[in-house]
């Protein structure tokens, strides 16, 4: 027990909150004098190549580092926030950094989006995952965010098959908790309700919950459970399942939280980016793996990561475009490119398979 007084106590703190403010500032100089000396190697090289601010694999050292040596009383993943935030306001000063996200504004993938790159990001909404992919590919947008699987939906396949079709790289990623609120309008009359509006994985993640507490309400499926929003804080008859951020956003009420029937429910999320991302000491790969369609196919493709004992973390198959009843593999292992264990299984693939894409090798989820 202290022997200080509160207003003593309250003294301290602010000494510390000027010292951390110092800090700060001294490490947004710091990091403008980074792209300073990015900027002039680009010019005394003359380089055609657009100057890289952003480093996933950097970053991704960096939040490491910040929950290794953590002592507390802070959570460590509280502490890896706050340097989330610092860093993504030193990066603002070096570049904006524009990422798309399938908007509007308020869905998860927004979530996710602040949640990886910081609320100084500029994050874009768009129509479509395909809109995602295509703002990444012409360059419009630096890096891109999409959902790629749920953890009681399983995989969002348009995601999986814009992959096949485009040339941009994955460069991280990033996995979100999805807790799912039943919203409404102020003015709600729930003898009125006429129907329950999201998008239809939300739906489909609290279906146990609405048949037991709504089974006779219509259930409506639209673009996204921020467009359900919308449509709840114009129409005090509908009701919206979307994030408690999306309540907020739209000036919606909660009537019920947590409603997904399963509390462990997360959505994982892929960062779009054009560049190839360097190791980071704690990486996954992904690639897609076109084979002949006849028995054993998957087996053969598999052995050598047996062989070298390396994790497999998921497996997918998508039809294939250009033959009938064939498949690809999505496949994403733990390891770099870089790593020559990886390199050996990539070059034992390639003996086995009619084509390899390589799709991208980026840091593990820290946050």
């Amino acid at each position: 027990m202290t022997d200080k007084t509160l207003d003593s106590l309250r003294l301290d703190i602010d000494r510390i909150d000027r010292t951390i403010h110092e800090l700060l500032n001294e490490r947004a100089v710091c990091a403008q004098h980074v792209a300073d000396v990015k900027l002039a190697e680009k010019k005394a090289t003359g380089s055609d190549a657009p100057v890289l601010f952003y480093r996933p694999e950097r970053e991704a050292q960096v939040l490491a580092k910040v929950k290794e040596r953590n002592q507390g009383p802070l959570p460590d993943n509280a502490v890896a926030h706050i340097f989330r935030e610092i860093m993504s306001a030193c990066l603002a000063l070096e570049e904006p950094v524009k990422v798309a996200y399938l908007g509007p504004k308020g869905t998860f993938t927004h979530s996710a989006a602040i949640k990886h790159f910081g609320y100084a990001v500029d994050a874009i909404p768009t129509e479509s995952i395909e809109e995602v992919f295509a703002g990444v590919e012409t360059g419009e947008m630096n890096y891109g965010i999409v959902p790629v699987e749920n953890s009681s939906q399983g995989i969002v396949a348009l995601t999986l098959d814009n992959f096949m079709q485009s040339s941009v790289t994955i460069c991280g990623e990033v996995e979100l908790p999805v807790k799912h609120m039943l919203l409404a309008n102020a003015n709600v009359d729930q003898a009125k309700i006429s129907k329950i509006c999201a998008h239809q994985q939300a739906l489909a993640q609290c279906k146990q919950y609405l048949d037991k507490h709504w089974p006779d309400v219509i259930r409506e499926p639209v673009s996204s459970n921020a467009r359900a929003c919308q449509m709840a804080a114009e129409d005090s008859a509908i009701l919206a399942i979307a994030s408690s951020n999306a309540a907020d956003l739209y000036d919606l009420s909660i009537l019920d939280e947590n409603i997904q029937d399963y509390r462990t429910n997360t959505t994982r999320f892929l960062i779009l980016g054009q560049e190839e991302v360097g190791p980071s000491g704690s990486d996954k790969t992904s690639i897609i793996v076109s084979v002949k369609n006849k028995p054993g196919a998957l087996f053969v493709l598999l052995e050598a990561f047996e062989r070298e004992q390396v994790m497999l973390t998921r497996i997918d198959t998508r039809p294939s475009r250009t033959e009938k009843w064939a498949y690809v593999f999505f496949i994403e292992f733990e390891g770099h490119q870089q790593d020559a264990v990886i390199q050996k299984i990539l070059q034992d693939l390639s003996t086995k398979s009619i084509a390899i894409k390589m799709l991208g090798s980026y840091p593990k989820a820290v946050l």
